[in-house]
């Protein structure tokens, strides 16, 4: 927990995949201060006519290299949510390349009920987890 989703066009490598997976999962462990075994990430590619992700009125051209992610989390800060935003971009640019145009974030919160990381017990409400 957090529950990542990447959207990628597709055409990168396997390795490319990784190094932009760790890129993130760095990003999510230094902003929201979560254990570096709480890794939960899920890469969809797409073709690129299926990918439609405007500027909405910013001015801000995309390529066909963008990065979509949604994260599924608990509730974090404006501080935390900030900090990963740019923690996110600077290691992408560093270690991917991406300018930052091309990277698109969401985050939708939710509470302890809402999740279950196994056996059919809610985790956090039972205790196994904090």
């Amino acid at each position: 927990m957090p529950l990542l989703y990447i959207d990628l066009i597709e055409g990168r490598t396997p390795s490319q995949v990784r190094v932009l997976l760790d890129a993130v999962h760095e990003s999510v462990v230094e902003a929201f201060g979560v254990p570096a075994r709480d890794r939960y990430q899920v890469v969809r590619t797409h073709p690129a006519h299926e990918v439609v992700a405007l500027d909405t009125g910013l001015g801000i051209a995309r390529s066909s290299q963008q990065v979509i992610v949604h994260v599924v989390s608990r509730r974090r800060t404006r501080a935390m949510k900030e900090k990963f935003y740019e923690l996110l971009a600077v290691n992408l640019a560093d270690r991917c390349g991406l300018d930052g145009s091309d990277l698109v974030v969401s985050i939708t919160e939710n509470g302890d009920e809402d999740w279950s990381f196994g056996h059919g017990r809610a985790q956090f409400l039972t205790g196994e987890l904090q």
